[in-house]
């Protein structure tokens, strides 16, 4: 290959990946049921493949494993949406209550610690909250006046639910025959370094995203079971909140302890309760740090906590819900490559030249 056609190709390659940032960035708010249904492909791959090993055909192997999804997705849903909606109707309407608390026990103190006497206001954000979500009877009602503006928006909502299975289903069933197609594309000189790429990424993707979802989940149930032990009618609504929000580094600790604190000042009024809820969440940081992450976890994505904070920032104000969605994976796959450039500069004669 002369430089000139070296170059040309290398002109092509870039505008190609111009092209396709732009598309992804204008497309970014159709894309959220692609990314989840690809997501829920990706993890349900090796289970598919295990069947096919035990001499079952893909797709029937690919139908009971969506079955069993839809099943768990569906007593989920009977079982803990009721309650779960419940408790966050419970809360909205009880966010007047929280904000007059707050004003009326913590910012005395926070002034008189000052040494100014200057309290903050909240008595403008209390009338906004009791006007607008006081009188929410349910938790669809809030969605429904807060977050559509219009039938097109809710209308686009449901299809993007009902999208999800549908692509995970066809994902799911040629996923296998999407990365044959793929590799096949790929130059034939690198081949050999797209496969090891593609091996430690798929590793790490997968121990990634499996391992950070368990902990997810076993941190939500600490949270719940130790607020619904200590009394607090908002458990159930807390602890999947603070579970959810678990993937960046701290913030479900802190705000699962914000909420729970002041939803147990407001119902019991004991500030002896505090001590409960910081054993709670001190227990579900010391068991993440010291068993779910290395157990679970490990250091797959070798990023530090700040840079993990950072990707999920970046992705939320680049690409929405789902630059938030797709942050961490995108890091994860992007640290692999950050990996093998290092190795391939420590190896260089740039880096091993003394002289």
């Amino acid at each position: 290959m002369t430089n000139m056609t070296f170059m040309r190709a290398r002109i092509v390659a870039l505008i190609s990946l111009t092209i396709a940032a732009i598309l992804l960035w204008r497309l970014a708010p159709i894309l959220t049921p692609f990314a989840i249904g690809a997501g829920l492909a990706y993890l349900c791959d090796p289970i598919v493949d295990r069947f096919e090993r035990l001499g079952l055909k893909r797709t029937p192997g690919v139908a009971i494993v969506f079955l069993c999804v839809a099943l768990v997705l569906t007593v989920l849903v009977l079982v803990l949406v009721p309650i779960l909606q419940r408790q966050i109707v419970d809360l909205v309407r009880n966010l007047p209550a929280y904000v007059e608390w707050v004003q009326t026990n913590m910012l005395p103190l926070l002034g008189s610690m000052a040494g100014d006497g200057k309290l903050l206001d909240l008595g403008s954000l209390q009338e906004l909250i009791s006007k607008h979500w006081g009188s929410a009877g349910s938790v669809v009602g809030v969605v429904l006046k807060q977050a559509f503006s219009s039938g097109t928006a809710l209308i686009t909502l449901g299809m993007n639910i009902l999208l999800v299975p549908v692509i995970m289903f066809y994902m799911l069933r040629d996923w296998d025959r999407m990365m044959a197609w793929i590799r096949s594309q790929m130059p034939r000189r690198h081949l050999a370094t797209i496969d090891e790429l593609a091996k430690e990424t798929d590793s790490v993707l997968g121990q990634f995203i499996r391992g950070q979802l368990s902990v997810m989940v076993v941190l939500g149930l600490i949270y719940v079971v130790g607020l619904w032990l200590m009394g607090l009618k908002l458990a159930l609504a807390i602890g999947v909140i603070a579970g959810l929000v678990s993937f960046v580094p701290y913030l479900g600790v802190i705000v699962g302890l914000l909420l729970s604190s002041i939803a147990a000042l407001v119902q019991t009024g004991d500030a002896f309760q505090l001590i409960w809820v910081g054993v709670i969440f001190g227990f579900g940081q010391i068991m993440e740090q010291m068993v779910l992450q290395p157990l679970l976890v490990g250091d797959a994505i070798g990023l530090h906590p700040v840079l993990v904070i950072f990707a999920v920032l970046a992705g939320g104000q680049l690409f929405g819900f789902i630059g938030v969605l797709l942050a961490l994976p995108a890091a994860a796959a992007i640290a692999v490559f950050v990996r093998h450039g290092g190795r391939l500069w420590r190896n260089s004669r740039l880096y091993l030249d003394e002289s």
